[in-house]
């Protein structure tokens, strides 16, 4: 089969399996799952990558989530070498779009990735970056992984701030040029709610909140 082939049955296979688990995923979902996938291969264009890697990986690549909520991309590894397998990528092409998957997690990567995980990275960065995301999506995160709004506010300011000050927020320039005013804004929005969420009027709002089932 060509590779061209491999992953339009890719496509095919995972749309069926996201749509299944549709109520299941209000972020991780087949929406995200798109929108990734086409920006990854506009960044791999931009920088030489390899785009038939780059575009199996992005599909598979938060195959986590299908297998249980907030979970780690490693927990999907499983999952992707089988469905991978079955359709008929080499084992050489699994394994390696294993490690373009590791190495463009938010809580790991590096200034030391492959182009492939570059391209990964900035598509999967940018959708955390998108100004509609706190406002439409963030609460859907809390929901499909079932943690709060302070546990949120740690996991983006922990992971992501480090990124930017390193300068690997995003890898590409299309990707910087394009976008980089978007995150520097929405790092600083959850830096704002992470002061709001220690205010004590704040506190004491949310607590009646609560009690009144309002949240």
């Amino acid at each position: 089969m060509t590779r061209k082939g491999c992953v339009e049955l890719l496509r095919e296979r995972l749309q069926k399996i996201y749509h299944e688990k549709n109520s299941d995923l209000p972020f991780h979902g087949w929406h995200h799952i798109t929108f990734v996938t086409k920006k990854a291969i506009a960044f791999a264009n931009s920088i030489d990558a390899n785009i038939f890697l780059v575009e199996s990986a992005a599909l598979v690549h938060d195959l986590n989530y299908v297998v249980r909520p907030n979970s780690e991309s490693v927990d999907g590894k499983e999952l992707r070498q089988k469905i991978l397998f079955e359709i008929g990528y080499t084992q050489e092409e699994i394994d390696t779009i294993e490690v373009i998957i590791q190495e463009s997690s938010t809580e790991v990567r590096d200034e030391n990735i492959s182009n492939e995980g570059k391209a990964l990275s900035d598509a999967d960065t940018l959708f955390k970056s998108l100004p509609l995301t706190p406002v439409i999506f963030a609460s859907k995160y809390m929901t499909e992984n079932k943690i709060n709004i302070h546990q949120l506010v740690r996991k983006i300011i922990s992971e992501q701030s480090p990124l930017l000050e390193r300068g690997i927020y995003f890898y590409t320039e299309l990707a910087k040029e394009k976008y980089l005013n978007w995150a520097k804004l929405n790092l600083d929005l959850w830096n704002r709610v992470n002061e709001a969420l220690m205010d004590e009027d704040v506190k004491e709002m949310l607590d009646t909140a609560k009690k009144l089932g309002a949240i």
